[in-house]
């Protein structure tokens, strides 16, 4: 009797034991190596004084983060594409452990703002790639699977913070990010052993069920840059409560330490709907799933415009986070329902890609209205229309398909 490897066999069945196993290395994984999205923000201060700069200078690092994920998205999807997710989550490792080493080290803010660049572009391996590399192994269950995995990010926003702070605080934050950077090349690199292999290409052509552009009369460019226009629309409307929460807590007077726990309600509330997102979308569909996080994503935006009472936007904020949290994910259902699954992880990295545009973007629309008004009303009214927008295009992508005949899900 020949042994099972690795590499063989019967453990590549989508939906198995092996599947569900290689989904749970896959959370930790993106749970660990998310903390290059988060270690900036609760260590901002002690930057700050310690180069003796601005706050608008200090900043600088965060923006780097973000264009090192987007851009990064688009590059590590593509290695995975072509070379299997351990090559791609080696890269990012690496980048990630040189990164926090660097910044450690750094003698300037500039050297501390490139080193920003290399997190960004570490972690954005353990985010969109690995999402789209569950999407591979998983048939019937695809929705829950890429829930799971997506929710990896916000597990990391919730638990990396206070650990960060506390060693901040009594080590300072050149020791605390040399040992971020030792700590995750320790633990990461052997994870990265246990997601070594691909499917048998039996098995990846019984898995590769998916409906092509042309069922929406659409050409695959046409219907990947809907989908990066639709991924801006979203994220432009949910990064209103996400970057200005917390200052718009302080302007009410309610303080910015109410406004950061509100913030932490939103991500917890997050990882529910991430999940449960996944149910749904294995029911539904991609494309249904993102019109029900955009339409209620809208419905909470419009109640940040009617009530902003201390309670009231504690209850807001959770609801925030419990709308939109399965909002990202679904574009990578949807992905896998309409284009290759060889080209699963590229296509995410683009739309990810334009979704963090959009978060960059709505920030600082968002700042922008309230310097012209004086008030984050309009900001919440803006965050709005762009969400129409999204609908707009999903509703009328789910009117396409219903034309054609075929619905809006082609998941096995």
């Amino acid at each position: 009797m020949a042994i099972l490897s690795p590499l063989t066999s019967d453990r590549y069945v989508p939906d198995s034991g092996y599947a569900w196993w290689r989904l749970a290395v896959a959370t930790l994984f993106s749970t660990i190596s998310g903390v290059g999205m988060w270690s900036f923000v609760v260590s901002l201060t002690a930057v700050q004084n310690d180069f003796g700069v601005t706050r608008a200078e200090a900043s600088l690092p965060f923006t780097l983060v973000m264009f090192g994920f987007a851009f990064g998205s688009v590059i590590m999807g593509r290695i995975a594409d072509r070379y299997g997710i351990a090559v791609s989550l080696a890269l990012g490792t690496i980048a990630t452990g040189i990164g926090y080493v660097l910044a450690g080290s750094a003698p300037t803010l500039i050297v501390f703002a490139l080193a920003h660049l290399l997190l960004g572009l570490g972690t954005s391996a353990g985010f969109g790639p690995l999402v789209a590399e569950m999407t591979h192994w998983f048939l019937r269950r695809r929705g829950i699977a890429v829930g799971i995995c997506a929710s990896g990010n916000y597990f990391a926003g919730t638990l990396w913070p206070q650990i960060i702070e506390h060693f901040v605080a009594s080590d300072g934050w050149r020791p605390t990010h040399v040992s971020i950077g030792i700590f995750c090349l320790v633990t990461l690199l052997p994870l990265i052993a246990l997601m070594r292999g691909r499917p048998a290409a039996s098995h990846a052509a019984a898995g590769a069920t998916h409906a092509d552009p042309s069922t929406l009369g659409l050409s695959p460019r046409a219907l990947q840059i809907l989908l990066a226009v639709a991924g801006v629309g979203c994220c432009v409307a949910m990064s209103m409560p996400q970057v200005h929460l917390v200052a718009y807590c302080g302007d009410l007077g309610y303080g910015v330490a109410r406004g950061a726990e509100m913030l932490s309600y939103m991500m917890a509330f997050g990882i529910i709907s991430r999940i449960g997102s996944g149910f749904i979308a294995d029911r539904v569909g991609g494309l249904r799933t993102l019109l029900l996080g955009s339409l209620l994503q809208g419905v909470a935006l419009l109640l940040y415009t009617l009530f902003n009472g201390l309670t009231s936007l504690y209850v807001i904020s959770a609801l925030f986070g419990l709308f939109q949290g399965g909002i990202v994910p679904s574009y990578a259902i949807i992905v896998r329902e309409y284009f290759s699954p060889k080209e699963a992880g590229t296509r995410l990295g683009v739309i990810l890609m334009a979704t963090l545009f959009g978060m960059a973007l709505g920030g600082w629309l968002s700042g922008l209205i309230f310097d012209l008004t004086g008030s984050y009303r309009t900001a919440f009214v803006n965050g709005i229309g762009w969400n129409v927008l999204n609908m707009a295009i999903v509703v009328w992508l789910i009117a396409r398909s219903r034309q054609s005949g075929r619905p809006a899900t082609a998941a096995a």
